[in-house]
Protein backbone atom coordinates (compact mmCIF):
# COMPACT_ATOMS: atom_id res chain seq x y z
CA UNK A 1 0.00 0.00 0.00
CA UNK A 2 1.26 3.46 -0.91
CA UNK A 3 0.66 6.40 1.44
CA UNK A 4 0.88 9.84 -0.18
CA UNK A 5 0.49 12.87 2.12
CA UNK A 6 -0.31 16.28 0.66
CA UNK A 7 -0.65 19.54 2.59
CA UNK A 8 -3.34 22.10 1.73
CA UNK A 9 -4.50 25.33 3.33
CA UNK A 10 -7.81 25.08 5.12
CA UNK A 11 -9.42 27.47 2.62
CA UNK A 12 -8.57 24.97 -0.13
CA UNK A 13 -9.69 21.82 1.71
CA UNK A 14 -13.19 21.46 0.24
CA UNK A 15 -11.95 22.03 -3.30
CA UNK A 16 -9.11 19.51 -2.94
CA UNK A 17 -11.43 16.88 -1.48
CA UNK A 18 -13.94 17.45 -4.29
CA UNK A 19 -11.12 16.86 -6.78
CA UNK A 20 -10.13 13.60 -5.09
CA UNK A 21 -13.71 12.35 -4.88
CA UNK A 22 -14.24 13.12 -8.57
CA UNK A 23 -11.20 10.91 -9.24
CA UNK A 24 -12.76 7.91 -7.47
CA UNK A 25 -11.51 8.40 -3.92
CA UNK A 26 -13.27 7.05 -0.84
CA UNK A 27 -13.05 8.66 2.61
CA UNK A 28 -11.32 6.30 5.05
CA UNK A 29 -10.63 8.29 8.22
CA UNK A 30 -10.13 11.73 9.73
CA UNK A 31 -7.40 12.32 12.32
CA UNK A 32 -7.03 15.36 14.56
CA UNK A 33 -3.61 15.91 16.16
CA UNK A 34 -2.27 18.43 18.65
CA UNK A 35 1.17 19.36 17.29
CA UNK A 36 1.69 22.47 19.41
CA UNK A 37 4.56 20.82 21.35
CA UNK A 38 6.30 20.38 17.98
CA UNK A 39 6.16 24.12 17.30
CA UNK A 40 3.01 23.97 15.16
CA UNK A 41 -0.67 24.32 16.00
CA UNK A 42 -3.09 21.51 15.18
CA UNK A 43 -3.41 19.23 12.18
CA UNK A 44 -6.45 17.60 10.65
CA UNK A 45 -5.63 14.75 8.26
CA UNK A 46 -8.28 13.22 5.99
CA UNK A 47 -7.32 9.85 4.51
CA UNK A 48 -8.75 8.89 1.12
CA UNK A 49 -8.41 5.50 -0.53
CA UNK A 50 -8.10 4.74 -4.23
CA UNK A 51 -9.05 1.10 -3.94
CA UNK A 52 -8.21 -0.14 -7.41
CA UNK A 53 -4.82 1.61 -7.30
CA UNK A 54 -3.89 0.38 -3.82
CA UNK A 55 -2.94 3.83 -2.55
CA UNK A 56 -4.05 6.15 0.25
CA UNK A 57 -3.81 9.93 0.03
CA UNK A 58 -3.59 11.94 3.24
CA UNK A 59 -4.88 15.52 2.96
CA UNK A 60 -3.14 17.36 5.81
CA UNK A 61 -4.58 20.70 6.91
CA UNK A 62 -2.45 22.85 9.27
CA UNK A 63 -4.64 24.66 11.82
CA UNK A 64 -3.33 27.69 13.77
CA UNK A 65 -3.47 27.28 17.55
CA UNK A 66 -5.18 30.65 18.02
CA UNK A 67 -7.96 29.84 15.54
CA UNK A 68 -8.70 26.10 15.78
CA UNK A 69 -11.29 25.70 13.04
CA UNK A 70 -11.60 24.42 9.48
CA UNK A 71 -14.41 24.02 6.91
CA UNK A 72 -16.48 20.88 7.51
CA UNK A 73 -16.66 18.21 4.82
CA UNK A 74 -19.84 16.61 6.17
CA UNK A 75 -22.32 18.73 4.15
CA UNK A 76 -21.11 17.05 0.95
CA UNK A 77 -19.46 13.92 2.43
CA UNK A 78 -21.80 12.20 4.94
CA UNK A 79 -19.26 9.63 6.26
CA UNK A 80 -17.20 12.51 7.67
CA UNK A 81 -20.01 13.30 10.11
CA UNK A 82 -18.89 11.29 13.12
CA UNK A 83 -15.19 11.80 12.43
CA UNK A 84 -15.46 15.58 12.43
CA UNK A 85 -17.54 15.51 15.60
CA UNK A 86 -14.83 13.39 17.22
CA UNK A 87 -12.10 15.80 16.11
CA UNK A 88 -13.88 18.53 18.04
CA UNK A 89 -14.66 16.40 21.10
CA UNK A 90 -11.13 15.07 21.46
CA UNK A 91 -8.86 17.80 20.05
CA UNK A 92 -11.01 20.93 20.14
CA UNK A 93 -10.78 21.84 16.45
CA UNK A 94 -14.17 23.06 15.17
CA UNK A 95 -15.55 21.80 11.82
CA UNK A 96 -17.31 24.98 10.74
CA UNK A 97 -20.59 24.42 8.93
CA UNK A 98 -21.13 20.91 10.33
CA UNK A 99 -24.86 20.16 10.05
CA UNK A 100 -24.98 18.10 13.27
CA UNK A 101 -22.38 19.36 15.78
CA UNK A 102 -23.65 17.33 18.74
CA UNK A 103 -21.19 15.60 21.03
CA UNK A 104 -20.16 12.13 19.98
CA UNK A 105 -17.48 10.68 22.26
CA UNK A 106 -17.47 12.65 25.50
CA UNK A 107 -20.28 12.51 28.06
CA UNK A 108 -23.11 15.04 28.22
CA UNK A 109 -21.66 16.53 31.41
CA UNK A 110 -18.08 16.76 30.13
CA UNK A 111 -16.59 20.27 30.56
CA UNK A 112 -16.69 22.45 27.45
CA UNK A 113 -13.04 23.50 27.73
CA UNK A 114 -11.37 20.08 28.19
CA UNK A 115 -10.27 18.21 25.06
CA UNK A 116 -8.74 14.84 26.06
CA UNK A 117 -6.29 14.34 23.18
CA UNK A 118 -4.59 17.69 23.61
CA UNK A 119 -1.08 17.16 24.88
CA UNK A 120 -1.57 19.38 27.94
CA UNK A 121 -4.31 17.07 29.29
CA UNK A 122 -2.82 14.19 31.37
CA UNK A 123 -3.98 10.69 30.45
CA UNK A 124 -5.27 10.13 34.00
CA UNK A 125 -7.02 13.51 34.37
CA UNK A 126 -10.51 13.34 35.89
CA UNK A 127 -12.30 16.62 35.16
CA UNK A 128 -15.16 17.89 37.31
CA UNK A 129 -18.60 17.42 35.86
CA UNK A 130 -20.07 20.39 34.07
CA UNK A 131 -22.99 21.97 35.93
CA UNK A 132 -25.08 22.36 32.78
CA UNK A 133 -25.00 19.09 30.83
CA UNK A 134 -25.58 19.33 27.06
CA UNK A 135 -27.79 16.61 25.66
CA UNK A 136 -26.39 14.79 22.63
CA UNK A 137 -29.79 13.41 21.66
CA UNK A 138 -31.43 14.32 18.38
CA UNK A 139 -34.67 16.32 18.74
CA UNK A 140 -37.81 14.24 18.27
CA UNK A 141 -39.43 14.92 14.88
CA UNK A 142 -42.88 16.46 15.07
CA UNK A 143 -45.70 13.94 14.98
CA UNK A 144 -43.58 10.98 16.10
CA UNK A 145 -43.18 9.03 19.31
CA UNK A 146 -39.86 7.78 20.71
CA UNK A 147 -39.38 4.08 21.35
CA UNK A 148 -36.06 3.55 23.17
CA UNK A 149 -33.83 0.59 22.36
CA UNK A 150 -31.09 0.68 24.99
CA UNK A 151 -28.81 1.75 26.55
CA UNK A 152 -29.41 -1.77 27.92
CA UNK A 153 -31.49 -4.06 25.74
CA UNK A 154 -31.83 -7.86 25.45
CA UNK A 155 -30.38 -8.09 21.92
CA UNK A 156 -27.47 -5.71 22.63
CA UNK A 157 -24.39 -7.29 24.21
CA UNK A 158 -22.97 -3.85 25.05
CA UNK A 159 -24.48 -0.49 26.06
CA UNK A 160 -25.85 1.46 23.11
CA UNK A 161 -28.86 3.73 22.79
CA UNK A 162 -31.04 3.76 19.69
CA UNK A 163 -34.05 6.06 19.70
CA UNK A 164 -36.71 4.99 17.21
CA UNK A 165 -39.01 7.71 15.95
CA UNK A 166 -42.29 5.99 15.16
CA UNK A 167 -45.68 6.77 13.72
CA UNK A 168 -47.87 4.00 15.07
CA UNK A 169 -45.88 0.81 14.48
CA UNK A 170 -43.82 2.20 11.60
CA UNK A 171 -40.28 3.44 12.22
CA UNK A 172 -39.73 6.62 10.21
CA UNK A 173 -36.26 7.55 11.52
CA UNK A 174 -33.82 6.72 14.29
CA UNK A 175 -30.96 8.23 16.25
CA UNK A 176 -27.93 6.70 17.96
CA UNK A 177 -26.08 7.69 21.10
CA UNK A 178 -23.11 5.59 22.06
CA UNK A 179 -19.60 5.77 23.48
CA UNK A 180 -20.74 4.67 26.92
CA UNK A 181 -17.71 2.35 27.02
CA UNK A 182 -15.03 4.76 25.80
CA UNK A 183 -11.85 4.35 27.84
CA UNK A 184 -9.31 6.53 26.05
CA UNK A 185 -7.13 3.83 24.49
CA UNK A 186 -5.46 6.27 22.11
CA UNK A 187 -4.55 8.61 24.97
CA UNK A 188 -3.28 5.74 27.10
CA UNK A 189 -1.02 4.55 24.28
CA UNK A 190 1.07 7.74 24.52
CA UNK A 191 2.55 6.34 27.75
CA UNK A 192 3.41 2.93 26.27
CA UNK A 193 6.16 1.51 24.04
CA UNK A 194 5.48 0.03 20.64
CA UNK A 195 6.10 -3.48 21.96
CA UNK A 196 3.42 -2.99 24.64
CA UNK A 197 0.63 -1.52 22.54
CA UNK A 198 -0.24 -4.69 20.53
CA UNK A 199 -1.48 -6.24 23.78
CA UNK A 200 -3.53 -3.11 24.46
CA UNK A 201 -4.86 -3.07 20.89
CA UNK A 202 -5.85 -6.74 21.05
CA UNK A 203 -8.12 -5.97 23.98
CA UNK A 204 -10.10 -3.32 22.12
CA UNK A 205 -12.41 -6.12 20.98
CA UNK A 206 -13.13 -9.60 22.31
CA UNK A 207 -13.96 -10.94 18.84
CA UNK A 208 -11.54 -9.36 16.35
CA UNK A 209 -8.68 -8.49 18.71
CA UNK A 210 -6.06 -10.16 16.51
CA UNK A 211 -7.02 -7.85 13.63
CA UNK A 212 -6.40 -4.88 15.94
CA UNK A 213 -2.97 -6.02 17.08
CA UNK A 214 -1.98 -6.89 13.50
CA UNK A 215 -3.11 -3.53 12.17
CA UNK A 216 -1.18 -1.59 14.81
CA UNK A 217 1.94 -3.71 14.32
CA UNK A 218 1.78 -3.25 10.54
CA UNK A 219 1.47 0.51 10.93
CA UNK A 220 4.59 0.71 13.08
CA UNK A 221 6.43 -1.62 10.70
CA UNK A 222 5.63 0.69 7.79
CA UNK A 223 6.75 3.74 9.76
CA UNK A 224 10.03 2.01 10.61
CA UNK A 225 10.59 0.42 7.18
CA UNK A 226 10.58 -3.10 8.68
CA UNK A 227 10.13 -6.15 6.44
CA UNK A 228 8.37 -8.93 8.37
CA UNK A 229 9.75 -12.43 7.66
CA UNK A 230 7.64 -14.37 5.21
CA UNK A 231 6.71 -17.09 7.70
CA UNK A 232 5.50 -14.44 10.13
CA UNK A 233 3.29 -12.92 7.42
CA UNK A 234 1.77 -16.33 6.64
CA UNK A 235 1.06 -17.00 10.32
CA UNK A 236 -0.71 -13.64 10.58
CA UNK A 237 -2.87 -14.59 7.59
CA UNK A 238 -3.81 -17.93 9.13
CA UNK A 239 -4.80 -16.37 12.45
CA UNK A 240 -6.74 -13.53 10.79
CA UNK A 241 -8.79 -15.97 8.75
CA UNK A 242 -9.39 -18.23 11.74
CA UNK A 243 -10.69 -15.16 13.55
CA UNK A 244 -12.97 -14.34 10.61
CA UNK A 245 -14.49 -17.84 10.72
CA UNK A 246 -15.41 -17.75 14.38
CA UNK A 247 -16.64 -14.15 14.11
CA UNK A 248 -19.00 -14.92 11.22
CA UNK A 249 -20.32 -18.07 12.90
CA UNK A 250 -20.93 -16.07 16.07
CA UNK A 251 -22.96 -13.51 14.08
CA UNK A 252 -25.01 -16.18 12.28
CA UNK A 253 -25.98 -17.64 15.64
CA UNK A 254 -26.86 -14.27 17.17
CA UNK A 255 -28.90 -13.24 14.11
CA UNK A 256 -30.88 -16.47 14.33
CA UNK A 257 -31.46 -15.89 18.05
CA UNK A 258 -32.69 -12.32 17.50
CA UNK A 259 -35.45 -13.48 15.14
CA UNK A 260 -36.39 -16.37 17.45
CA UNK A 261 -34.74 -19.21 15.49
CA UNK A 262 -32.83 -20.67 18.41
CA UNK A 263 -32.12 -23.96 16.64
CA UNK A 264 -30.03 -21.99 14.16
CA UNK A 265 -28.38 -20.16 17.05
CA UNK A 266 -27.33 -23.36 18.80
CA UNK A 267 -26.19 -25.07 15.62
CA UNK A 268 -24.03 -22.12 14.52
CA UNK A 269 -22.34 -21.90 17.91
CA UNK A 270 -21.86 -25.66 17.96
CA UNK A 271 -19.97 -25.39 14.66
CA UNK A 272 -17.99 -22.41 16.03
CA UNK A 273 -16.76 -24.03 19.24
CA UNK A 274 -14.13 -26.33 17.63
CA UNK A 275 -12.70 -23.25 15.89
CA UNK A 276 -12.00 -21.80 19.33
CA UNK A 277 -10.31 -25.07 20.34
CA UNK A 278 -8.18 -24.90 17.20
CA UNK A 279 -7.09 -21.35 18.05
CA UNK A 280 -6.12 -22.55 21.51
CA UNK A 281 -4.15 -25.44 20.02
CA UNK A 282 -2.22 -22.99 17.82
CA UNK A 283 -1.58 -20.19 20.29
CA UNK A 284 -2.44 -21.37 23.79
CA UNK A 285 -5.53 -19.15 23.99
CA UNK A 286 -9.07 -19.30 22.63
CA UNK A 287 -8.91 -15.53 22.13
CA UNK A 288 -6.45 -12.72 22.88
CA UNK A 289 -3.61 -14.70 21.35
CA UNK A 290 -0.76 -12.35 22.29
CA UNK A 291 1.07 -13.27 19.07
CA UNK A 292 1.85 -9.93 17.43
CA UNK A 293 4.65 -7.43 17.88
CA UNK A 294 6.04 -4.84 15.47
CA UNK A 295 8.45 -7.01 13.49
CA UNK A 296 6.35 -10.16 13.18
CA UNK A 297 4.86 -12.79 15.48
CA UNK A 298 6.28 -13.81 18.86
CA UNK A 299 5.62 -17.54 18.61
CA UNK A 300 5.72 -20.08 15.82
CA UNK A 301 2.78 -22.40 15.16
CA UNK A 302 2.74 -25.66 17.08
CA UNK A 303 2.80 -28.77 14.83
CA UNK A 304 0.04 -30.40 16.85
CA UNK A 305 -1.94 -27.19 16.48
CA UNK A 306 -1.63 -27.30 12.69
CA UNK A 307 -2.99 -30.85 12.66
CA UNK A 308 -5.89 -29.76 14.86
CA UNK A 309 -6.70 -26.84 12.56
CA UNK A 310 -6.81 -29.05 9.47
CA UNK A 311 -9.21 -31.43 11.23
CA UNK A 312 -11.44 -28.57 12.34
CA UNK A 313 -11.49 -26.94 8.91
CA UNK A 314 -12.83 -30.11 7.35
CA UNK A 315 -15.73 -30.20 9.81
CA UNK A 316 -16.40 -26.45 9.64
CA UNK A 317 -16.62 -26.60 5.86
CA UNK A 318 -19.01 -29.55 5.89
CA UNK A 319 -21.19 -28.26 8.71
CA UNK A 320 -21.32 -24.65 7.48
CA UNK A 321 -22.68 -25.87 4.14
CA UNK A 322 -25.22 -28.03 5.95
CA UNK A 323 -26.21 -25.10 8.17
CA UNK A 324 -26.73 -22.83 5.16
CA UNK A 325 -28.88 -25.47 3.46
CA UNK A 326 -31.02 -25.66 6.59
CA UNK A 327 -31.38 -21.89 6.72
CA UNK A 328 -32.32 -21.73 3.03
CA UNK A 329 -35.05 -24.35 3.52
CA UNK A 330 -36.62 -22.39 6.37
CA UNK A 331 -39.23 -20.34 4.51
CA UNK A 332 -40.19 -18.35 7.62
CA UNK A 333 -36.60 -17.23 8.14
CA UNK A 334 -36.13 -16.30 4.49
CA UNK A 335 -39.30 -14.26 4.43
CA UNK A 336 -38.22 -12.52 7.64
CA UNK A 337 -34.80 -11.48 6.30
CA UNK A 338 -35.45 -10.87 2.61
CA UNK A 339 -36.39 -7.32 1.60
CA UNK A 340 -35.76 -6.18 5.18
CA UNK A 341 -33.17 -3.52 6.02
CA UNK A 342 -32.35 -2.91 2.35
CA UNK A 343 -29.29 -0.76 1.65
CA UNK A 344 -28.97 0.25 -1.99
CA UNK A 345 -25.58 0.32 -3.65
CA UNK A 346 -25.87 4.09 -4.11
CA UNK A 347 -26.47 4.68 -0.40
CA UNK A 348 -23.75 2.20 0.56
CA UNK A 349 -21.22 4.17 -1.50
CA UNK A 350 -22.50 7.56 -0.31
CA UNK A 351 -22.27 6.62 3.38
CA UNK A 352 -19.01 4.68 3.16
CA UNK A 353 -20.34 1.23 4.05
CA UNK A 354 -17.68 -1.39 4.72
CA UNK A 355 -17.20 -5.15 4.89
CA UNK A 356 -20.04 -7.64 4.37
CA UNK A 357 -22.56 -4.79 4.75
CA UNK A 358 -21.09 -3.09 1.66
CA UNK A 359 -20.44 -6.26 -0.34
CA UNK A 360 -24.04 -7.43 0.19
CA UNK A 361 -25.10 -4.22 -1.57
CA UNK A 362 -22.83 -4.81 -4.57
CA UNK A 363 -19.91 -2.62 -3.45
CA UNK A 364 -16.82 -4.52 -4.60
CA UNK A 365 -14.24 -3.63 -1.92
CA UNK A 366 -11.98 -5.87 0.15
CA UNK A 367 -8.71 -4.74 1.71
CA UNK A 368 -7.15 -8.18 1.29
CA UNK A 369 -7.36 -7.78 -2.49
CA UNK A 370 -7.18 -3.99 -2.90
CA UNK A 371 -4.37 -3.26 -0.39
CA UNK A 372 -2.69 -6.66 0.12
CA UNK A 373 -0.98 -7.21 3.49
CA UNK A 374 0.36 -10.19 5.44
CA UNK A 375 0.51 -13.00 2.81
CA UNK A 376 -2.52 -11.98 0.75
CA UNK A 377 -0.32 -10.90 -2.16
CA UNK A 378 0.48 -14.61 -2.56
CA UNK A 379 -2.95 -15.93 -1.55
CA UNK A 380 -5.55 -14.25 -3.81
CA UNK A 381 -8.99 -13.74 -2.26
CA UNK A 382 -12.31 -14.49 -3.93
CA UNK A 383 -14.55 -11.60 -2.89
CA UNK A 384 -18.15 -12.52 -1.99
CA UNK A 385 -20.71 -10.15 -3.54
CA UNK A 386 -24.48 -9.86 -3.61
CA UNK A 387 -26.69 -7.19 -5.18
CA UNK A 388 -29.91 -7.34 -3.13
CA UNK A 389 -28.63 -5.31 -0.16
CA UNK A 390 -30.98 -6.92 2.38
CA UNK A 391 -30.30 -8.89 5.55
CA UNK A 392 -30.48 -12.21 3.71
CA UNK A 393 -27.76 -11.00 1.33
CA UNK A 394 -25.56 -10.09 4.33
CA UNK A 395 -26.11 -13.59 5.69
CA UNK A 396 -25.11 -15.17 2.36
CA UNK A 397 -21.97 -13.02 2.12
CA UNK A 398 -20.81 -14.05 5.59
CA UNK A 399 -21.41 -17.74 4.93
CA UNK A 400 -19.48 -17.53 1.65
CA UNK A 401 -16.65 -15.66 3.38
CA UNK A 402 -16.51 -18.37 6.06
CA UNK A 403 -15.94 -21.01 3.37
CA UNK A 404 -13.41 -18.76 1.62
CA UNK A 405 -11.50 -18.41 4.91
CA UNK A 406 -11.34 -22.20 5.15
CA UNK A 407 -9.79 -22.30 1.66
CA UNK A 408 -7.31 -19.53 2.47
CA UNK A 409 -6.10 -21.19 5.68
CA UNK A 410 -5.54 -24.48 3.87
CA UNK A 411 -3.62 -22.69 1.13
CA UNK A 412 -1.50 -20.83 3.70
CA UNK A 413 -0.69 -24.03 5.58
CA UNK A 414 0.15 -25.86 2.34
CA UNK A 415 2.55 -23.09 1.36
CA UNK A 416 3.84 -22.16 4.83
CA UNK A 417 7.49 -21.18 4.32
CA UNK A 418 10.34 -22.07 6.65
CA UNK A 419 12.41 -19.47 8.46
CA UNK A 420 12.11 -16.92 11.26
CA UNK A 421 8.82 -15.34 12.32
CA UNK A 422 10.16 -12.10 13.82
CA UNK A 423 12.79 -9.43 13.23
CA UNK A 424 13.86 -7.01 15.95
CA UNK A 425 12.71 -3.48 14.97
CA UNK A 426 15.24 -1.57 17.08
CA UNK A 427 14.89 2.15 17.73
CA UNK A 428 12.20 3.76 15.56
CA UNK A 429 12.83 7.41 14.61
CA UNK A 430 10.33 10.10 15.67
CA UNK A 431 8.15 12.22 13.37
CA UNK A 432 7.31 9.47 10.92
CA UNK A 433 3.73 8.83 9.79
CA UNK A 434 2.25 5.59 8.53
CA UNK A 435 -1.19 4.19 7.73
CA UNK A 436 -2.31 0.57 7.67
CA UNK A 437 -5.51 -1.12 6.50
CA UNK A 438 -6.82 -4.60 7.33
CA UNK A 439 -10.01 -6.44 6.35
CA UNK A 440 -11.38 -7.34 9.78
CA UNK A 441 -14.45 -9.61 9.95
CA UNK A 442 -16.77 -6.59 9.95
CA UNK A 443 -14.87 -4.67 7.27
CA UNK A 444 -11.97 -2.30 6.81
CA UNK A 445 -9.94 -1.48 9.93
CA UNK A 446 -7.61 1.53 9.70
CA UNK A 447 -4.71 2.60 11.95
CA UNK A 448 -2.73 5.85 11.79
CA UNK A 449 0.50 6.32 13.72
CA UNK A 450 2.73 9.36 14.12
CA UNK A 451 5.90 8.15 15.79
CA UNK A 452 7.32 9.90 18.84
CA UNK A 453 10.45 9.67 20.95
CA UNK A 454 11.56 6.78 23.20
CA UNK A 455 9.83 4.21 20.96
CA UNK A 456 6.39 5.57 21.88
CA UNK A 457 3.70 6.89 19.53
CA UNK A 458 3.01 10.61 19.39
CA UNK A 459 -0.46 9.92 17.95
CA UNK A 460 -2.34 6.68 17.37
CA UNK A 461 -5.77 6.71 15.75
CA UNK A 462 -8.03 3.68 15.29
CA UNK A 463 -11.07 3.62 13.00
CA UNK A 464 -13.04 0.39 12.98
CA UNK A 465 -15.64 -0.76 10.42
CA UNK A 466 -18.59 -0.48 12.79
CA UNK A 467 -17.72 3.21 13.26
CA UNK A 468 -18.68 3.74 9.61
CA UNK A 469 -21.55 1.26 9.41
CA UNK A 470 -23.37 2.52 12.52
CA UNK A 471 -23.78 5.92 10.90
CA UNK A 472 -25.82 4.41 8.09
CA UNK A 473 -28.29 2.43 10.24
CA UNK A 474 -30.99 5.08 9.59
CA UNK A 475 -30.54 4.33 5.87
CA UNK A 476 -31.61 0.71 6.59
CA UNK A 477 -34.93 1.90 8.00
CA UNK A 478 -36.94 1.59 4.79
CA UNK A 479 -40.58 2.66 4.37
CA UNK A 480 -42.77 0.12 6.14
CA UNK A 481 -40.12 -0.86 8.72
CA UNK A 482 -41.77 -1.83 12.00
CA UNK A 483 -40.51 -1.74 15.56
CA UNK A 484 -40.16 -5.53 15.48
CA UNK A 485 -37.86 -5.30 12.46
CA UNK A 486 -35.36 -2.97 14.09
CA UNK A 487 -33.36 -5.36 16.33
CA UNK A 488 -32.35 -7.60 13.42
CA UNK A 489 -31.79 -4.58 11.14
CA UNK A 490 -29.30 -3.10 13.63
CA UNK A 491 -27.72 -6.51 14.21
CA UNK A 492 -27.34 -7.15 10.47
CA UNK A 493 -24.27 -4.86 10.28
CA UNK A 494 -22.70 -7.03 13.01
CA UNK A 495 -22.06 -4.01 15.24
CA UNK A 496 -19.15 -4.07 17.68
CA UNK A 497 -19.61 -1.21 20.11
CA UNK A 498 -16.42 -1.79 22.07
CA UNK A 499 -14.45 -1.61 18.80
CA UNK A 500 -16.21 1.60 17.81
CA UNK A 501 -15.59 3.19 21.17
CA UNK A 502 -12.06 1.79 21.53
CA UNK A 503 -13.00 0.32 24.88
CA UNK A 504 -10.32 -0.79 27.30
CA UNK A 505 -10.53 -2.06 30.86
CA UNK A 506 -7.31 -1.51 32.79
CA UNK A 507 -6.91 -3.28 36.11
CA UNK A 508 -5.39 -1.13 38.81
CA UNK A 509 -2.66 -3.03 40.77
CA UNK A 510 -3.21 -3.73 44.43
CA UNK A 511 -1.23 -1.70 46.87
CA UNK A 512 2.26 -3.13 47.34
CA UNK A 513 2.13 -5.24 44.17
CA UNK A 514 3.71 -4.62 40.81
CA UNK A 515 1.42 -3.73 37.94
CA UNK A 516 0.65 -6.82 35.79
Amino acid sequence: MKYEPITVERADLVGEVSRLMAGGARLIMTVGTDVRPLGRGFEVTNLFGFDREGRVVGVVVPIPADDPAYPALTPTLPPAGWMEREVYDMVGVTPQGHPDPRRLVVADDWPDDVFPLRKDVPYNYRPPRAENARSALKPTPEGTTVVPVGPFFPTLEEPAYFRLFVEGEEVVDCDYRGFYSHRGVEKLSEQLRYDQIPFLAERICGICGYAHSTCFSQTVERAAGIEVPKRGRYIRTIMLELERIHSHLLWIGLAAHIVGFDTGFMQAWRVREPVMWAAEALTGNRKTYGMNLPGGVRRDLRPEGIEKVLEVLKEVERESKALMRALERDTALRSRLRNTGVLTKEKAVLWGALGPTARASGVDIDVRRDYPYAAYDELPVNVALRQEGDIWARLEVRVEETLESVRLIRAALDNLPQGPTFVEPGEIPADRIAVSLIEAPRGELCNYVMTGHDNKPYRWRVRVPTYMNLQLVPQLVNPGTTIADFPIIAASIDPCFSCTERMEIVRRPREGRAEP
